[in-house]
């Protein structure tokens, strides 16, 4: 430890003697900003640090600018496009782009040039890098997610399903932006909009799950009847009584051993098909070449209760029908002349 300096021996002197610390023969270092953001002397202490130190493992940097010298643990660098070329990758060097970040400071919330979505992604990379290397910790990502889906959908109850959440969680249903901000806003959607909005009748028939470092990704079909107001998932529409099969896609985000963050997202197009509220011709008010000053209607792209059925057996609905037509995609609508009295 002596060898690593005062910095940053005594940091790791700390964190090592941490009840809560339970991996204490290994750290990872995480440096945000660029070298002139730091006094003079810390890049040269850094360097001795990483040269000298058998407890750092592994390094993350946000900036190529860095000058470390020959490292004997491997190095992953966030790179912001604008601020120059990329580094070149070596056997002990791991490189990834962003192409929108405008600096280092891309990952610090509240800095000029702050990116969410790219902040989003070098955190899930720097985890994954550093756990791989300092050896964990792991959590049982499917566990924690279908617990929390227990609670929404057998148990019904909103306490236990906050209780699966961090202290700030968020959820968004994409295509009707619902779900919430939070806890108190989050609480709130759950209570009055969701749990207890879905039909007893629901189902998740779970099609493919995919498992990351800190995400889930599942696959399903949302299976309902739709015999109460669900405004969830289509506000202000009246029950119907219609059976809906509706192919879903859920990016689920853990932090720690609680969700963060749910993006869930479904084709909206299909669940009107089904429910009989799309037409399947819409007036098309744009030109098309031969058919000038025409009144055009053009046939709506969308499919019913088929793509649920082709998402669970490819084999089951033969592809391609919408780009190989049997009736026409556009046409002329003949309005009818009133007679005259």
């Amino acid at each position: 430890m002596e060898r690593a300096g005062r910095w940053p021996g005594k940091a790791i002197a700390a964190l090592i003697k941490l009840e809560t610390c339970d991996v204490k023969d290994k750290v990872a270092l995480i440096v945000y900003g660029d070298p002139s953001e730091y006094p003079a002397a810390f890049n040269e202490n850094l360097a001795s640090a990483l040269a000298n130190c058998s407890f750092i493992v592994a390094t993350v940097l946000f900036s190529s600018s860095w000058n470390l010298g020959p490292a004997s643990q491997p190095i992953l660098i966030h790179h912001a496009a604008d601020t120059g070329p990329a580094p070149s990758e070596t056997p002990g060097i791991k490189v990834h782009t962003y192409a929108r970040a405008r600096s280092p400071n891309f990952v610090v919330p509240g800095a000029e040039g702050f990116s969410y979505t790219a902040a989003s992604v070098s955190h899930s990379r720097s985890l994954k890098f550093v756990k791989d290397h300092v050896g964990g910790p792991f959590f049982d990502l499917e566990k924690i997610w279908d617990e929390h889906t227990y609670f929404e959908f057998a148990d019904r109850s909103v306490e236990q399903t906050m209780g699966t959440m961090v202290l700030e969680p968020y959820v968004n249903h994409i295509p009707t932006m619902t779900g919430g901000i939070g806890r108190a806003r989050l609480t709130n959607f759950y209570r009055h909009h969701f749990i207890f909005n879905n039909p007893e009748d629901t189902e998740l028939e779970l099609v493919s799950r995919t498992i990351g470092v800190d995400r889930i990704v599942d696959e399903f079909v949302f299976v309902l009847t739709h015999n109460k107001v669900v405004d969830w998932l289509i506000p202000g529409i009246p029950p119907t009584g219609v059976t809906l099969r509706i192919p879903f896609v859920a990016v689920v985000n853990v932090r720690g051993d609680r969700l963060y963050h749910e993006h869930i997202t479904w084709d909206q197009g299909t669940v009107l098909k089904q429910l009989g509220l799309l037409p399947d011709y819409l007036p098309f008010p744009y030109p098309v070449d031969g058919l000038e000053g025409k009144n055009l209607e053009v046939r709506v792209p969308v499919a019913g209760v088929e793509t649920a059925t082709k998402l669970q057996d490819q084999r089951a609905v033969e592809s391609n029908l919408m780009v190989l037509p049997t009736e026409a995609t556009i046409r002329e609508v003949r309005v009818q002349e009133s007679s005259s009295q």
